[in-house]
């Protein structure tokens, strides 16, 4: 197996940069989640997983101005607005101009607050979820009757980074090639599904469902642990760039790939594609190298 791609998310939410090389802690990827956007009136983290609020976010894109260092505050970011426009983290106005595009009032943050935590909504897609976990975190209810769930940010993760649940995320092309077999008329591209590492040369089907318990390594340096396989949401399914919105992309996981994920806090069957990971052991890494 080899790395076929490897992507860093600068701002939660937001498209990101597609790396030749990166730099690995156990944290995850140097850099990735380190910035997000809180909403001042409710105090959650903005997140495309509630579409009706927050999905303009994936019109946004983010790249540092210089490589972030190993242990270093993360450096500024430049910011891509939906018009074009650009404008920097350290700008006294961006959160000025970020609110007025989402229309509501934001500030970008880089420590996540005490109890942090972000939404997701949970479309009308069967098979998603353990109903049980929905209905102990349920917070709220959209105007459609969907149910929005509030989960913590970062909940199984090192403190300090905005990511969803862990600090890494692969994927397979075989699991994006097998979707794609099962829903031809849909695109299963990488983009929808937001990893750090993308696996290529490996074994056709979900590979990565039994990975879960194994340490492999990344590259000379880097080793991970899979710990769990990765529960898929409505933000797979949003348009973004040339990706239309397509909810059969989702509809299609749960259909063809419920996976019994045994982590207590969590435990039951959801639609996965990709699986979780704690970085062992930090290091560098770069496209093409091997994973083993």
């Amino acid at each position: 197996m080899t790395i076929a791609a490897i992507h860093r998310y600068p701002v939660k939410s937001m498209q990101g940069e597609a790396l030749q090389r990166a730099t690995l802690d156990e944290r995850g990827v140097v850099g990735d989640r380190a910035y997000a956007l809180l909403d001042a009136e409710t105090g959650i983290v903005a997140s495309a997983k509630v579409p009706k609020r927050w999905d303009q976010l994936l019109r946004f894109s983010a790249a540092f101005v210089e490589e972030p260092v190993l242990g270093q505050p993360a450096p500024p970011v430049v910011i891509t607005f939906p018009d074009g426009s650009t404008r920097r983290s350290d700008d006294p106005s961006v959160n000025q101009a970020i609110s007025a595009v989402l229309g509501r009032d934001v500030s970008l943050i880089t420590t996540p607050p005490d109890g942090a935590g972000f939404e997701e909504i949970w479309p009308e897609i069967d098979d998603l979820a353990p109903q049980h976990i929905i209905d102990a975190t349920t917070a709220r209810q959209e105007d459609t009757g969907e149910a929005i769930s509030r989960f913590d940010v970062a909940a199984f993760a090192p403190r300090g980074r905005f990511y969803d649940l862990a600090a890494l995320h692969v994927i397979t092309g075989s699991t994006l090639a097998r979707l794609g077999e099962l829903a031809p008329d849909s695109r299963f591209d990488p983009r929808r599904y937001r990893p750090n590492v993308v696996l290529a040369d490996t074994d056709p089907g979900f590979v990565e469902n039994d990975w879960v318990g194994r340490e492999m390594g990344l590259g000379d340096d880097v080793r991970v642990s899979y710990t769990f396989q990765t529960m898929r949401c409505v933000m797979t399914t949003l348009a973004q760039e040339d990706l239309p919105e397509d909810r059969d992309t989702l509809r299609t996981v749960a259909k063809h790939n419920r996976v019994q994920i045994e982590k207590p806090e969590v435990a039951g069957r959801w639609a996965c594609a990709g699986v979780y990971a704690d970085v062992t052991a930090g290091g560098e890494l770069a496209v093409g190298d091997a994973h083993s």
